[in-house]
């Protein structure tokens, strides 16, 4: 009588979970740099229509405005989000008659990103906080 054996041995099994292993290590941080970047761009043109509404507002107006409400957000601080999760919060942090400056910061998972907050001013200014823009938000 023969022995037929078919199936899988264990160390086949293992080498296969250690291959699966190793692939998902390498793909998943590279897959969540990628959405991190992806949240980044989301909240540079959510700055830049805020930029823009600024822009209107002073052009009917002759002043700016602090208030977010007033350019037709519903709240100040505005989230940036999708369906289910909140990344970034917009913010006017300086606005007089002349001059304003707006900021992205980050919240929620997005806090995990080591790239900050991302500010914009009415002279097209870009900066993190108070430095300069890092290549992580360049677009």
């Amino acid at each position: 009588m023969k022995n037929d054996m078919k199936g899988f041995s264990l160390i086949e099994l293992m080498i296969v979970v250690a291959i699966v292993a190793i692939l998902a290590a390498i793909a998943l941080p590279s897959y969540q740099s990628y959405v991190l970047k992806s949240h980044r761009t989301t909240a540079v043109n959510a700055l830049m229509d805020l930029a823009s509404r600024e822009a209107r507002y002073y052009t009917t107006n002759n002043v700016y405005t602090n208030s977010l409400v007033t350019l037709g957000y519903a709240a100040d601080p505005t989230p940036v989000s999708d369906a289910n999760n909140y990344y970034y919060d917009l913010s006017i942090t300086a606005a007089n008659a002349t001059s304003f400056s707006l900021q992205a910061a980050p919240t929620g998972n997005q806090a995990n990103d080591t790239c900050g907050t991302f500010t914009y001013t009415d002279l097209g200014v870009k900066g993190v906080g108070a430095g300069t823009v890092s290549d992580c938000w360049k677009q």
